[in-house]
């Protein structure tokens, strides 16, 4: 645990936040015990807390010592997303317990929409405040408070919620308090319920129960999990955290909880993440199924083949996590900003955007599932059938590429590469299932596109495969290239791309996506490094055999996490810092992949080179 002094500091780095769910939504509990991004009753629904994008009119709802003297430190109950923040005064210590309560009921997750907080004194004695300040629909309105015998009820703009508690609370008109003292052994509960009824005495939401019901999900999960080799206590936090990226009611994954955290402080690259990508979510499908987590795999592959029940193309690349989601991206002027990285946008443009790969990569996680249980359904051939057309009529056009450049259309290498992958596994699929007449058909195609990348997409001069057909900029998303299968991984030309992108992309370990001047991606300002292509490019160094600087890589890429073992999605090479929205679905995607890929070959398993991403059976 690393401790922190976080009440010296008005804005925290993103890093010191950890990440409590119920699998419907999500908060963020920072160190100083402030819950400062919290929406309700989904992730993609109107904040209630956006402290983190606004310190003055964000809202927030923090417990915490009554005085400015005092250290933290925070973990997780072992193997929960249970969040425990520790306080230690002059005078004693208080823990503080945060959680989301779900509870399993046969394969249905239920969640009352509920943040309990229970503050308790552990040593000596304390003297506690308890500071709410509730901002619903993003603070676009000065909620109205409404107080009760047992607390208080928020009403803003049609969003509700009420904050139960044991205490008594000072209630004005748009905020209220309370400081009560602790002695050791004495206990404090606060519970925030989503709704706009009266509070209730909190004994009625029963947090000691519910604590052990969802203390009992998270654990059962975790004895599920099929991984005994290294590095397993980060494989299993990166487990529980894409687990809470998942929206139960539907099955879809988020890409991140949050909106707007910068990929460059004080920049504009700040994009709302709250949705499902069907690239993003294809690969968490991939995990799921890799790690023994069948069930919330199988439960995202019935929400994708309904959403995708479409042909010739006209399938997004991004999909609202449910029939109300709203994709309109709208830019929310009243806010600075993250450390005053503005826009802050919620909504997404690039619904809108052709985007060839994604076909490719649900396509392998198809190929996942049948690898794993030797079959495919109905309805996933017809979802196969329809994305390997669509890429056979859509491959020749320009598209935005899997960096979603808000620039021109081109023709980007990757999605190119994704195009040949999602044909060349169609068609291994097509003869498992006898369809011998489309295998042929579809690696026909296959074999068009691959002659077509071969001659376009490489570059002579640069020794190494570019961005984009006529143009020597690098890409570091090229390092996918053995991984599905496009080249093996000691090709010269795999070999030279892999030594070109770290000449020119990488700092050690950290590697940028792309140099932005040489790219026309609507903006002119630089960005942070990617952490999900690290593990790319440690990925190509572990099929190459070169284990000791994979695992100096690794380790290093492992220490960018913050105390809690959560990713965001860029980091400053430099000091480390975590960028982005946070924490990452696609970096935890990678941190397992590549841990399994490492472990086996340092301890003498065999890797196995067709797998994707960075994967091994």
């Amino acid at each position: 645990m690393r401790e922190v002094c976080s009440h010296t500091m008005t804005i925290k780095p993103i890093g010191e936040y950890g990440m409590i769910g119920d699998m419907n939504s999500c908060a963020l509990v920072g160190t100083d015990g402030s819950i400062d991004w919290c929406c309700l009753p989904r992730f993609d629904s109107p904040s209630v807390f956006a402290a983190i994008l606004d310190d003055e009119r964000g809202g927030r709802f923090q417990i915490s010592p009554a005085s400015s003297d005092w250290s933290s430190e925070q973990h997780y109950i072992p193997d929960t997303n249970i969040l425990e923040t520790i306080f230690q005064t002059p005078t004693g210590r208080i823990t503080l317990t945060d959680f989301m309560p779900l509870k399993g009921n046969g394969n249905v997750v239920r969640s009352p929409h509920e943040v309990h907080r229970i503050v308790k004194c552990t040593q000596g004695s304390v003297d506690v405040r308890c500071y709410f300040q509730p901002r619903p629909d993003y603070a676009r309105t000065m909620p109205k408070l409404l107080p009760s015998r047992h607390g208080v009820t928020a009403i803003g703009n049609r969003q509700a919620v009420k904050l139960a508690c044991d205490v008594p609370l000072t209630v004005g008109e748009s905020d209220a308090f309370s400081e009560f003292h602790l002695k050791e052994g004495d206990q404090a509960t606060f519970v925030l319920a989503y709704g706009g009824s009266t509070a209730k005495h909190p004994t009625t939401y029963k947090s000691v129960e519910k604590l052990a019901q969802t203390r009992a999900h998270w654990e059962h999960l975790v004895s599920e999990i099929t991984y005994d080799g290294l590095w397993r206590d980060e494989v299993v936090r990166s487990m529980l955290v894409l687990e809470l990226m998942i929206y139960e009611p539907s099955g879809a994954i988020v890409a991140a909880p949050t909106t707007s955290l910068p990929e460059k402080i004080g920049g504009s690259r700040n994009w709302d993440y709250r949705f499902s990508w069907l690239r993003d979510s294809s690969f968490t499908m991939d995990v799921l199924y890799r790690m023994g987590h069948v069930e919330h795999a199988n439960r995202y592959f019935d929400w994708l083949i309904q959403k995708c029940k479409v042909t010739q193309g006209r399938t997004r690349i991004v999909y609202g996590i449910a029939p109300r989601s709203s994709m309109k991206e709208l830019t929310l002027d009243h806010f600075r900003g993250y450390r005053d990285s503005a826009p802050v946008r919620i909504g997404n443009a690039a619904s809108r955007h052709l985007q060839l790969d994604v076909f490719g990569e649900v396509i392998l996680g198809v190929d996942t599932l049948y690898r794993h249980q030797g079959t495919v359904s109905d309805d996933a051939w017809v979802l196969v059938e329809s994305f390997a057309e669509a890429v056979t009529k859509n491959w020749k056009r320009k598209d935005r590429g899997v960096w979603e450049v808000r620039g021109k259309q081109q023709h980007f290498v990757y999605s190119k590469i994704m195009c040949w992958a999602a044909l060349d596994r169609a068609a291994s699929l097509a003869d498992a299932l006898g369809n011998n007449g489309q295998a042929k058909s579809w690696r026909s195609t296959a074999s068009e596109i691959k002659t077509e990348i071969l001659e376009n997409g490489w570059d002579d001069k640069k020794q190494s495969f570019v961005q984009r057909y006529g143009d020597d900029a690098l890409d570091a998303s090229n390092l996918v290239i053995p991984f599905v299968g496009f080249l093996k991984s000691d090709d010269p030309r795999v070999k030279a791309t892999l030594r070109a992108t770290m000449n020119e992309l990488a700092d050690g370990p950290f590697v940028r996506r792309y140099i932005p001047d040489q790219v026309d991606d609507g903006f002119e300002e630089d960005e942070g490094m990617f952490i999900l292509l690290s593990f790319w490019l440690i990925g190509n160094l572990i099929m190459l055999g070169r284990k000791e600087q994979a695992q100096e890589y690794f380790e290093e890429i492992l220490s960018c996490a913050n105390h809690l073992g959560l990713l965001g999605e860029m980091v400053h090479p430099d000091t480390h810092e975590i960028l982005g929205n946070f924490p990452q679905a696609y970096s935890h995607i990678g941190l397992i992949h590549t841990a399994r890929n490492l472990s086996r070959l340092l301890t003498g398993k065999p890797a196995n080179n067709s797998s994707y991403p960075i994967a091994a059976d």
